[in-house]
């Protein structure tokens, strides 16, 4: 058997790489493309190639049959091949080598079988004459040497021979990985005077442009002559079969009525007579009677029906992704009838109607402008708007008011009644009982006997309320008795009590809610009663009034006899003390005891929607009597006085003074008139008006104040500051609200159009997140919670236009654990800011100490006595001495006996 040739092995279906890295297969040719050899393993005569099985068919090359293990080699006569290139053409196994087999001297050409893919493939091809007769005759020589025998090397030292070099193409690999530098280096020097080392430098303002040798920006900008085109880049991949997930359930589509009946199989009676004197039983029953006992009583101990997932972690959602913690777009309503450029003032939800929100608009002019275009702005109404869900095109209702509203709040009891304050200081009230029924449908079945059902705004018919209804105002207070300046805060106080003029807090025997205050830019805080008076010099002129005015029809007599004849019951100014000025009050927050909305949030979290639909049978119909219709006069004599009732409130300025005061009033001792008490604690905190006071829906004592460049968070009795004050934000704050289902959030607007989300539990330096809702300055934020898996925020903007967004989870559902972290942060402020106090007292009372130190060490010289005096004198004249005495022997003047001799004299 003939010796195969010698060469490296090749890895079976190994690529080999080229010189520019691509990867080339053995098995693919082209007339371009140059045979492969085996040069580089020092076999340059040797062509691998692949013979398929119809190939080896038509040369009589079969594996295993014409060609095995003995005789691994075929001579194929070269024109059978170039017979075959002709009708295969490139489909021939040996077009690889045509070029080869075209330049071959013999008429046969050798054909081995290469078992053990030692070349790559499983046939090569010997190319030249040399080798095939090395192959089929190998020399003898080396089969008769013998392998034991080890032939003397001798050493012959060979100069070396320099060879030409030849280019395999590393030099242009070298060439495209080096770095080269393409642009022309540029060196500036920078120098000055010498004369102008030291001097003084001022620095002005001047235009770049106009200044020789000035800073002028140089921008970037894209150039194409320095692109940098990546000619090769090394990129390594995984291939990995594409995976789908897909899930299937059958759809119920034909649901039926069924219903199952079990009948509890008994004993008969003899059965239960022979169980009855049974001995196993009654022992069982005495072994196992202690045990359900035990089991019993950890029954009683423990809860055996709690969900044990939910204690095992947090709700899901709570860690979700950013997509989980953005506010998300729901619906936007924007006023198209109005051509007058307005903007959104303030934003209430209706109490008990889903998708129903009030909107007050304003003319957005200046003082100034309002006073020009006074003409033109009668012409136009000022209005509240009522979207609902369900038309975002056109308002459900639209209440008239005499002048633009800057703040509105639905009456608790009775949300028909509403009240608004005007710019120009006047408060209004509206009774939209009558017209009630445009937003809760009443519907009535087929028999008489069925009640009438409050069906939601957003389940009506789409043909139904497509024109707008303008409501007029009920009644409107006196515009000499009220406030002078814009009305900025309406609060309704709660139905459980009422006060007097004095301030002094009394039971409300009514049960609805029937007095207001507000406070205004005219730094007075004014409380309103809207019950009738008693009075009997001017009931004859009121008749007379009412009988010479005519009451249009649309317009309800609920308040006629407070029309244009409204007077606040007690007003009040914040002195600032020193000075005749007051304290301009913009926002109000009144104590915990008054809340009026504290439980919305948190109730209507776990209200679902069927409960609030029911909730609006609550509000009184027209065929219903309305109780404001028969109030009695406020406050009567035999009312019971209220103990122990907080009458503190917060108070927002505008200079941005944080206020904590008392509406109750004093009597002056010297004048005997009524005066407002002095506030309790002053601290200014923020650098603008404040636009946003309120208590938090968790922790009645815990107040968000939002003004100027910051926020801050108080605690009510503690006056030594607050709790958290945030650094300059990047814009100013324009509005703020607490969140009604989390404790740690609360929601800040600024004039770019962002809200900063602040979330305590993640960040209490910085907020959470910031996202952009509009492009111009938001002016109020409203949340609502109607369900625990939907609520809303709404935001109205600077242009007129309310964005609804829907609060994702993550802000809506609270972790297991927040609201008692939040209230350990709070109390571990307080001991914070109790520590300074002290800190502070401490401080204080050491440095008092140590100017009495310092006074007690500083004697005077008169309170000297007159031995001192003497004492002082004689060792200020011996030191006088010495000093001469030295300064004498110093300059050689005297000597030391003559020193000596006048010491002894002294």
């Amino acid at each position: 058997m003939a010796p195969k040739p010698r060469g490296g092995k090749n890895p079976r279906g190994k690529k080999k790489k080229g010189k520019h890295g691509e990867n080339k297969d053995l098995t693919l040719g082209s007339e371009e493309a140059e045979p492969v050899n085996m040069e580089s393993l020092g076999h340059p005569e040797i062509y691998p190639l692949v013979l398929t099985t119809k190939t080896q068919e038509i040369f009589s090359c079969r594996i295993d049959e014409d060609v095995t293990d003995e005789q691994p080699y075929k001579l194929i006569k070269k024109q059978d091949i170039l017979a075959d290139f002709q009708n295969r053409a490139a489909v021939s196994d040996f077009y690889p080598v045509k070029k080869i087999i075209q330049e071959y001297p013999g008429d046969e050409i050798l054909v081995v079988y290469d078992k053990d893919f030692e070349f790559g493939l499983n046939f090569y091809v010997i190319g030249t004459e040399e080798g095939k007769e090395n192959y089929l005759n190998p020399p003898e020589a080396q089969e008769e040497q013998d392998e034991d025998y080890i032939p003397e090397e001798i050493y012959e030292y060979k100069p070396p021979v320099s060879k030409p070099w030849v280019s395999l193409g590393s030099e242009k690999e070298i060439e495209e990985e080096s770095v080269t530098t393409s642009t022309e280096q540029i060196t500036y020097m920078i120098s000055r005077k010498r004369a102008d080392f030291g001097a003084p430098i001022k620095f002005s303002d001047h235009n770049a442009s106009s200044v020789k040798d000035a800073y002028i920006e140089c921008t970037a900008y894209p150039d194409k002559n320095f692109v940098i085109k990546q000619l090769e880049k090394d990129v390594g991949m995984q291939v990995v079969p594409e995976i789908k997930d897909i899930s299937t359930q059958t759809r119920w589509q034909y649901p039926r009525n069924a219903t199952t009946q079990y009948y509890p199989r008994e004993f008969l009676e003899k059965e239960k007579e022979i169980f009855g004197q049974s001995k196993p039983l009654a022992d069982f029953l005495n072994n196992m009677s202690t045990s359900v006992e035990i089991a019993l009583q950890q029954n009683e101990i423990t809860n055996t029906f709690i969900d044990d997932w939910k204690t095992l972690a947090e709700e899901e959602g709570t860690f979700g992704d950013k997509t989980d913690t953005h506010l998300k777009e729901y619906q936007s309503f924007t006023d198209l009838h109005n051509l007058m450029e307005k903007m959104v003032t303030c934003v209430s939800w209706h109490p008990n109607i889903y998708g129903l929100i009030a909107v007050s608009v304003a003319v957005r002019l200046s003082f100034e402008e309002r006073v020009y275009f006074s003409g033109k702005l009668l012409l136009q109404p000022s209005l509240i708007l009522f979207w609902s869900f369900s038309d975002p095109i056109h308002p459900q209702l639209m209440l008239e008011s005499p002048d633009d509203i800057f703040c509105f709040k639905f009456c608790p009891s009775n949300p028909n009644i509403i009240a608004g304050g005007c710019i120009n200081g006047q408060i209004i009230l509206w009774d939209i009982t009558a017209h009630a029924s445009r937003i809760e449908h009443v519907k009535t079945g087929s028999s008489r006997s069925k009640k009438a059902t409050l069906k939601p705004m957003f389940l009506l018919e789409p043909n139904d309320n497509k024109e707008a209804m303008y409501i007029r105002h009920c009644a409107v207070s006196s515009i000499e008795n009220g406030h002078r300046k814009v009305i900025t805060d309406i609060h309704w106080l709660s139905d459980a009590f009422e006060i007097n003029r004095m301030g002094s807090v009394f039971e409300n025997r009514s049960g609805i809610c029937c007095q207001l205050v507000t406070c205004s830019a005219d730094c007075t805080i004014c409380f309103w009663d809207i019950r009738q008076q008693k009075s009997t010099t001017f009931q004859s002129t009121e008749k007379k009034k009412e009988e010479s005015i005519e009451i249009p029809n649309d317009v309800p007599s609920t308040f006629l006899h407070l029309d244009l004849s409204w007077k606040p019951l007690s007003k009040l100014r914040l002195s600032k003390g020193e000075t005749s000025l007051d304290h301009c009050p913009v926002k109000l927050s009144l104590g915990k005891d008054h809340l009026i909305y504290k439980t919305q949030g948190a109730s209507s979290l776990h209200t679902p929607l069927k409960e609030k639909v029911l909730v609006q049978n609550i509000v009184v119909n027209t065929e219903e009597m309305n109780p404001y219709h028969n109030l009695e006069s406020g406050l009567a004599n035999l009312l019971r006085p209220i103990e122990d009732f907080c009458t503190k409130f917060f108070v927002g300025t505008e200079e941005g003074e944080v206020l904590y005061s008392d509406w109750k009033m004093e009597r002056d001792p010297e004048t005997g008139r009524l005066m407002t008490k002095k506030p309790l604690s002053l601290n200014t905190v923020h650098d603008g008006a404040i636009h946003t006071i309120q208590r938090s829906p968790f922790y009645s004592d815990i107040i968000l104040t939002v003004g100027g460049w910051n926020l801050a968070i108080w605690k009510e009795g503690l006056l030594f500051g607050p709790l958290l004050q945030s650094c300059c934000a990047p814009k100013r704050y324009t509005s703020g609200h607490w969140s009604l289902t989390r404790p740690g959030v609360f929601y800040i607007g600024r004039e770019d159009g962002y809200i900063d989300i602040w979330d305590l539990l993640e960040k209490t330096h910085e907020p959470a997140q910031s996202q952009n809702i509009c492009i111009t300055m938001i002016t109020c934020i409203k949340p609502w919670a109607f369900t625990a898996k939907q609520q809303f925020i709404a935001v109205g903007d600077y242009y007129g236009t309310l964005h609804i967004l829907e609060i994702p989870w993550t802000l809506s559902h609270p972790s297991t654990n927040e609201a008692s972290s939040i209230n350990h942060y709070f109390e571990r402020e307080v001991k914070h800011l109790e520590y300074m106090e002290q800190r502070k007292k401490i401080r204080e009372q050491e440095r008092k100490e140590m100017a009495l130190e310092r006074e007690k060490k500083k004697v005077k010289p008169h309170q000297k006595g007159k031995d001192q005096l003497e004492a002082d004198l004689k060792m200020d004249y011996e030191s006088y001495l010495e000093l001469e005495k030295t300064v004498l022997f110093n300059l050689g003047l005297t000597k030391v006996t003559d020193t000596l001799s006048f010491v002894d004299m002294l």
